[in-house]
């Protein structure tokens, strides 16, 4: 009789199994029920063997959801790395594409750091919140460099008021130094828009009719690309 595989053997990076296992259960069932002893089962091991890696289900969620934003922030990183720094508006134009490519690959991770919260978990913004900043950093300096090249079209005349102002202060002041308050406040309205249609196409929100969710958001990208730079 052969001896029994060891632990080792079976799963020579068994924290990456067990994230991996997770994905596949939040996939299944949605990260709401993410099970420490659920994955322990699918991976044929013991819940202590877990618990060496992760010593509870937040442990694990917080870990996902830094390696989520890791690839997120990758992938808004690489989409402009060959885009030459002066040709802005293809430079915005990839992250946008970039933004909607990453987010039907892997729904499971968008979802987790963009969707629906996990109740009851709450994230470690000491962890979490470096590696979140990542991506929107990247859009930021697409905008600022735009804008130190007057080519950042105003995205309104409505004046900021003093408490918009006030967030938009404490961001520069922490993680934007120097950047225009304008410029941040682009960066959230971009957001805002390429985030709203991802979110309706990863959670079939859109008329059945719209068989191809990504024509419109090609076009919505250009346009907006039209409405802030000016070449």
């Amino acid at each position: 009789m052969s001896p029994r595989p060891t632990l080792l053997e079976q799963h020579p990076n068994l924290e990456e199994a067990i994230k991996e296992t997770a994905w596949a259960q939040i996939s299944t069932n949605g990260a709401a029920s993410l099970s420490l002893r659920a994955i322990a089962r699918a991976l044929n091991i013991t819940a202590p063997a877990i618990y060496n890696y992760f010593s509870n289900r937040d442990a694990l969620v917080t870990a996902l959801i830094v390696d989520a934003f890791q690839s997120f922030g990758d992938a808004q990183i690489n989409a402009i790395a060959n885009v030459p720094e002066g040709e802005h508006a293809n430079r915005l134009r990839a992250l946008g594409l970039s933004y909607r490519q990453w987010a039907v690959t892997y729904p499971q991770r968008y979802q987790l750091i963009f969707g629906t919260p996990i109740p009851g978990y709450y994230a470690p913004q000491e962890i979490t919140g470096p590696v979140a900043a990542r991506g929107l950093t990247a859009l930021v300096g697409v905008l600022d460099a735009a804008h130190r090249a007057n080519k950042l079209k105003a995205t309104s005349e409505a004046k900021m008021s003093p408490q918009l102002e006030s967030m938009l202060r404490a961001w520069e002041s922490s993680r934007a130094p120097g950047v225009d308050l304008e410029v941040l406040f682009t960066a959230l309205v971009v957001w805002g828009r390429v985030h709203g249609f991802a979110s309706l196409e990863i959670g079939n929100q859109l008329p059945p009719f719209i068989t191809d969710a990504g024509e419109i958001y090609r076009r919505d990208v250009d346009i907006l690309v039209s409405q802030l730079i000016g070449e």
